[in-house]
């Protein structure tokens, strides 16, 4: 067992406290595969409870109504981080197997100031709007809008950046004035009953108003999806369990938040600074070891300058080996589990099948025994019909493809299910614009230019998802609007 330890209980109702059951399941550190600790095994009467008490904080307190509640709740909790700041960022190095360099920003830093930033979003916020008089029918009307809570929601988040996407959804929800059930992934549960402890022993937040679930059980965040107490589902992971979670809450028409998969393309054109345009993508690739949904895995490149483009991309990604995560110089972690490696190096063995050629990489890197490390891996030779191509891999796994003209490179990075990301390199900026206006995508960069911040909203065009998280538009994910009229 590890010395680092993390938050073994469930937090229902206020209380925290092991399962009904007493199960526990491990948690394991992904780059030396050591058992790091215990969470507690929620179960269906765990998830039954703290949707109860969910829903009673909703619909019993003032949670929803008291702004100021929820400002105050908001920046006990901002603090919170910060004083623990130390020991969360070591646990989530070695549950999360994420690379130290980034806790600096999207792995805590990032999502923890955003907690700030919604609180005074909360404070400043336009709650109603008035619309003036009109006469409708003839019957002389003042008529206003009202902002409220959306109700109870369900939050599913995924393992790979944790802090970052459990803040994303709990923070907007409860500044919004809604209650919230969090079940994250059964591979980082520490992130998520960590955030619960805080809440429960640093914050004023009033019992029920939040609640976290941990369980080995992916399954159990479908009683979200179909518990008619729920108002919405705010998930983030796979397109095909997306699919799932839609078709779980249709029954009951709740409003669902969808942040699904992604395989973005990033484009550069001719004009470009390939060096530099190259070095961004191969760096963008490993970076924690390619386990991000928006991540750019295609690398479209000019016909003409694609032994160029191959080259500069293979040099930077030979710099960035998949290392220690705890080494304050490394990029590339491990993968989060043996079941993700091993999807990963089905992957390669599908590249290889299908025609492809490794310039670097392409197996597990020899100089690590233990550890689910898979190396930085360039692929070439692969039609841009070929599964690995068109599949989300979650991994250090990159394929280049040549373009014909900037019109191609746009129809290659839309043909896609998804739409999530993307990025464009070219010396003259307005070109570049241009380009990434034409392509279906939530987020894109233009030259380098990085979106990723708590101001900015996120989320995908097709199949990448539904709504978007972070900004004011995250925010308004969380309300609804009530259109009031009394006589003039």
């Amino acid at each position: 067992m590890s010395d680092i330890t993390g938050e073994e209980r469930l937090l229902i109702d206020g209380e925290l406290r092991a399962a009904r059951s007493g199960a526990v399941f491990e948690t394991i550190n992904p780059a030396t595969e050591e058992v790091l600790g215990v969470a507690a095994d929620g179960g269906p009467e765990d998830m039954n409870e703290a949707i109860a008490a969910a829903r009673r904080a909703f619909d019993e307190t003032g949670w929803s109504t008291d702004v100021d509640l929820r400002v105050r709740g908001l920046r006990q909790l901002h603090q919170a981080f910060l004083a623990h700041a130390d020991e969360i960022r070591a646990m989530t190095v070695a549950e999360v197997g994420s690379p130290l360099s980034m806790t600096t920003h999207a792995q805590l830093d990032s999502p923890v100031a955003g907690l700030a930033w919604v609180a005074d979003l909360a404070e400043r916020y336009a709650w109603e709007e008035d619309l003036g008089v009109a006469e409708p029918l003839g019957i002389a009307s003042h008529r206003w809008t009202r902002k409220e809570a959306a109700g109870v929601v369900g939050a599913i988040s995924p393992w790979n950046v944790p802090h970052q996407i459990n803040l994303a959804k709990v923070g907007p929800a409860l500044a919004a004035g809604a209650t919230v059930v969090l079940k994250p992934a059964p591979d980082t549960p520490w992130c998520a009953s960590v955030l619960g402890r805080l809440v429960a022993e640093e914050t004023d937040i009033p019992a029920g108003v939040f609640n976290v679930v941990t369980s080995s059980d992916h399954r159990l965040g479908a009683m979200l999806s179909t518990d008619p107490r729920v108002d919405q589902i705010s998930f983030t992971g796979s397109t095909a369990t997306g699919r799932k979670v839609m078709a779980d809450a249709a029954p009951t028409l709740k409003k669902v938040f969808l942040e699904l998969g992604g395989k973005s393309a990033f484009v550069i054109l001719d004009d470009a600074d390939m060096a530099a345009a190259t070095a961004m993508a191969a760096f963008t690739i490993c970076t924690h070891a390619g386990q991000g949904c928006a991540i750019t895995t295609r690398l479209v490149v000019p016909r003409a300058l694609f032994d160029e483009a191959v080259e500069g991309a293979a040099t930077v990604m030979g710099m960035l080996p998949a290392s220690d995560p705890t080494d304050p110089g490394t990029v590339c972690g491990p993968l989060i589990s043996a079941v993700q490696r091993d999807r990963v190096e089905g992957y390669l063995r599908l590249a290889k099948e299908e025609g492809g050629t490794f310039v670097i990489g392409g197996g597990r890197p020899e100089d690590h025994e233990r550890g689910f490390f898979i190396e930085p891996t360039l692929i070439v030779g692969l039609d841009p019909t070929s599964r690995v191509v068109r599949e989300e891999i979650f991994g250090p796994v990159l394929v280049v493809i040549a373009h014909d003209g900037d019109d191609d490179a746009v129809r290659i990075a839309n043909d896609s299910i998804y739409g999530l990301s993307g990025s464009v390199f070219s010396a003259d900026r307005d070109r570049a614009v241009g380009v990434a206006n034409r392509i279906r995508t939530g987020t894109i960069g233009v030259n380098g230019g990085l979106w990723f911040s708590p101001d900015v909203p996120f989320g995908g065009y097709k199949q990448s998802g539904l709504g978007r998280e972070m900004g004011v538009a995250g925010f308004e994910e969380y309300l609804e609007t009530k259109s009031i009229a009394e006589p003039a």
